[in-house]
């Protein structure tokens, strides 16, 4: 089945360009060089599935003229990936049949729940909530057809999830990925990794780090993600090898899922 992946945002926690920040890539003026921070969307068959909803979802959403969801997956609860979560009301209230459903780890779920308490246990008396629900991950998740598989990788000390779908998979916010994960990566056609700067980071992959993975992984489309003001775009891309590529904001790439 033939699928669209697109990329929401490309960017890191602080978005690109930074706030404050006078440097080449924050005023540059190639829009690839503008990053929201980091989500995709998949659709196949007609479905639409988020990945993380950031807190430029809003943005996102209006940019690529998302008019309904039919699933959403956390990585991880930061706040870069989920603090758009309120900005899914408009879209649950299209969902039919009921709630929009909320999928995560049972630890992320815990802290969306005790975080957006509201949302949840649904006592604002003045309504206007968003409809959905919480279900946790514990394994492989089929999707309208489609299997998902988490793939834990290491973010600082924490244990978060990837995603792989059919040939492609989405790993961002990683310091180091678990041999055990590598394994779940073979035979890939689209890889999407954390590629935060050269320099080191103790929570982020840096793009020395990602291109050894995907030379070790073998994927035949690569896209670096969770950039920061670090990397310029077009003068990046230029120094990397031909299958290897920054992505950027509104990116679509097709694929077999």
């Amino acid at each position: 089945m033939k699928a669209t992946l697109t990329v929401l945002g490309s960017g890191t926690s602080m978005g690109v360009p930074t706030i404050g920040c006078s440097c080449e890539v924050c005023h540059s003026t190639d829009p690839r060089d503008r990053r929201t921070r980091p989500s995709i969307m998949l659709q196949y068959d007609g479905k639409v599935i988020v990945i993380d909803t950031t807190p430029d979802f809003r943005e996102q959403a209006i940019r690529e003229h998302i008019t309904h969801i039919d699933a959403v997956l956390y990585t991880h609860a930061h706040a870069d990936h989920i603090l758009g979560i309120d900005d899914l009301r408009p879209l649950s209230y299209r969902h039919k049949p009921g709630k929009l459903p909320l999928y995560a780890r049972a630890d992320v779920a815990d802290f969306l729940h005790s975080m957006f308490r509201y949302i949840f246990d649904a006592d604002y008396k003045f309504g206007g909530l968003a409809q959905v629900e919480l279900k946790h991950i514990e394994g492989p998740l089929d999707l309208f057809g489609v299997r998902f598989d988490p793939v834990i990788v290491i973010h600082g000390d924490a244990e978060i999830f990837g995603y792989r779908f059919g040939s492609a998979a989405y790993l961002t916010d990683f310091s180091r990925i678990p041999d055990s994960s590598l394994s779940q990566l073979q035979g890939l056609d689209v890889l999407f990794l954390d590629a935060l700067r050269h320099h080191p980071h103790p929570t982020h992959s840096t793009v020395q780090q990602s291109l050894a993975i995907a030379d070790q992984v073998g994927a035949q489309r690569v896209f670096f993600t969770h950039i920061c003001h670090d990397l310029p775009h077009e003068a990046t891309n230029a120094a990397l090898p031909p299958q290897v590529r920054l992505a950027y904001d509104g990116m679509k790439i097709e694929f077999e899922i």
